[in-house]
């Protein structure tokens, strides 16, 4: 069986480790939300590229198919937006959120 080596030597504190732990993850946590932060601008992208896909859906497959894929991001939007509110965000904040959520995605486009 072996045994794990800590920076510390066998006589670790425990509460040492912890401490590098929590700072090593909110660390992590924080590299990790600048990766994935969107911003108005690509979420005003994101819609555009919305409204561009579903005129042309339906302008070549159908109509009906451009109304779902508008439809379906709407939904979104909206699945967001309560979700924002059951949380207790309110006002415009809750809105911009959602928007964000439902569009902010055309930064990795």
């Amino acid at each position: 069986m072996t045994m794990e080596q800590w920076p510390e030597g066998p006589a670790a504190d425990p509460v040492a480790a912890r401490g590098r732990y929590v700072s090593d993850m909110r660390a992590s946590r924080r590299a990790l939300r600048e990766v994935v932060r969107a911003d108005l601008p690509a979420a005003h992208f994101g819609l555009g590229i919305v409204l561009v896909a579903s005129a042309v859906a339906g302008l070549f497959a159908s109509p009906i198919a451009g109304a779902l894929v508008a439809g379906s991001f709407a939904a979104l939007f909206l699945v967001a937006l309560v979700v924002m509110l059951l949380r207790g965000i309110r006002g415009l904040d809750a809105g911009r959120r959602a928007y964000l959520f439902s569009f902010g995605w055309a930064n990795w486009v």
